[in-house]
């Protein structure tokens, strides 16, 4: 089907099926990179700020995630900051469960992430992982006790 055009100035653009039309660079502000490129790669690993470590409960976690100031931000910031209150998810992950392309929701992280809402878990670079080598001499020593 074909996108009905606005009847009137500043309405979106919807397709019967796709649900209205908003090119990405309205989203990100024509921001294409987030502002601190390291911290968010796809396999990065996010998390809500006041999110807390086993043992405490889910209700202290949400209010306490709740309590960084909100406002501000837009329902695509916000969708992304309830899905990380959820678990943590990885950059890829966010993408796809808020169905939004990659780019934007690196930006929109960024974002975040700036403001003090999330917190990245980034995966141990492979140059800092143990040697197999290693590994496999501790464990062949072990069974030779």
């Amino acid at each position: 089907m074909t996108p009905s055009p606005p009847d009137d100035e500043g309405a979106l653009w919807y397709d019967d099926e796709a649900g209205p039309m908003v090119r990405a660079y309205t989203i990100t502000g024509g921001r294409t990179r987030p502002d601190s490129d390291g911290d968010v790669d796809l396999i990065a690993v996010m998390i809500a700020a006041g999110t807390s470590r086993p043992g405490h409960t889910a209700h202290a976690t949400h209010a306490a995630a709740a309590a960084v100031s909100e406002d501000g931000l837009d329902d695509e910031h916000l969708t992304l900051l309830d899905l990380c209150r959820d678990g943590p998810l990885s950059v890829a992950d966010l993408a796809s469960e808020a169905d939004l392309a990659l780019g934007v929701v690196r930006v929109l992280l960024g974002d975040l992430l700036r403001e003090g809402h999330l917190r990245a878990i980034r995966p141990v670079p492979p140059a800092e992982l143990p040697d197999v080598g290693v590994l496999q001499d501790v464990i062949n020593g072990l069974r030779a006790l």
